[in-house]
């Protein structure tokens, strides 16, 4: 199953009604055992998805109502994360095992297969003009970088998986970002991606909490209010940041001119 959504204008968001601003932009229900669910949104043409093998055993699909190819990677590359228990990934035969929040990078024109009865794979997906080799990005041997402060309410670490330097990668980025105990913010100051499009996963958020997630332009902000293992597609227009109830971690992805991780325009918060 997959969906489509399609490039917004930064006024749409600015006029749009609660309910218009979650359909376009939040992303649901992408985690269901024994499936695969995935989204395919026109801001620089990325899909994400969600992958729940339960008892068995799910190939990633072609889509080809969509994506126009005849298997999923032919001309795109692809960033998993897993966000259950243990399981593993076959890429052209290769068994990758990996934990909770351990990442993997696949390149263009592989074979995936996702197992583990206990695992649920995030997945993101975007063009890619070169092939490069799969590579296991196990989170606990990636050196975070420490960010933000307990007085400003947004110490976190960053786990850089794919992000322009080390591996190679023809425009996909993605790692993880966990949020200190007792911190609440996410990537705040904010900052916009002119040249790129991020899309958000957060994921081990409590049942009863959420996170308050802020996008659009500076000066005419909207927010969403946000489940365990939901997503949100924040085109280039938009800032991105977000406060949580509880503890939290979050996915970034990002595709579109480059994989130029410092490529990014900071907001001031006296600007919002």
């Amino acid at each position: 199953m997959i969906q489509v959504r399609y490039s917004t204008a930064p006024t749409s968001a600015e006029t749009a009604t609660t309910a218009a601003l979650r359909d376009t932009f939040l992303v649901q229900d992408l985690f269901v055992a024994g499936e695969v669910h995935g989204t395919y949104t026109h801001e620089d043409r990325m899909v994400i998805g969600g992958a729940v093998p339960s008892t068995g055993q799910l190939d990633l699909p072609a889509w080809t109502e969509v994506l126009g190819t005849e298997t999923h990677l032919e001309a795109r590359e692809l960033g998993i994360i897993n966000v259950g228990g243990a399981g593993h990934v076959l890429v052209d035969g290769e068994k990758f095992e990996l934990e909770h929040l351990d990442g993997l990078f696949v390149g263009r024109g592989s074979e995936v297969s996702f197992a583990g009865a206990d695992a649920a794979f995030y997945f993101v997906s975007a063009g890619a003009h070169a092939t490069y080799p799969a590579q296991q990005l196990t989170h606990s041997e990636v050196e975070p970088v420490a960010l933000g402060s307990a007085d400003s309410a947004n110490e976190r670490h960053l786990f850089r998986y794919a992000w322009g330097q080390d591996l190679r990668t023809s425009v996909l980025q993605f790692g993880v970002t966990v949020i200190s105990n007792g911190s609440v913010w996410n990537t705040f100051p904010p900052h916009l991606h002119a040249r790129r499009t991020e899309i958000y996963c957060y994921v081990d958020l409590d049942e009863e909490d959420r996170v308050f997630h802020f996008m659009g332009q500076p000066g005419s902000t909207r927010h969403l209010v946000m489940r365990n293992r939901e997503a949100v597609i924040s085109p280039p227009w938009s800032i991105h940041a977000g406060a949580g109830t509880g503890s939290y971690a979050f996915i970034w992805a990002m595709a579109g001119e480059n994989n130029c991780y410092t490529d990014l325009t900071p907001v001031a918060v006296e600007d919002l």
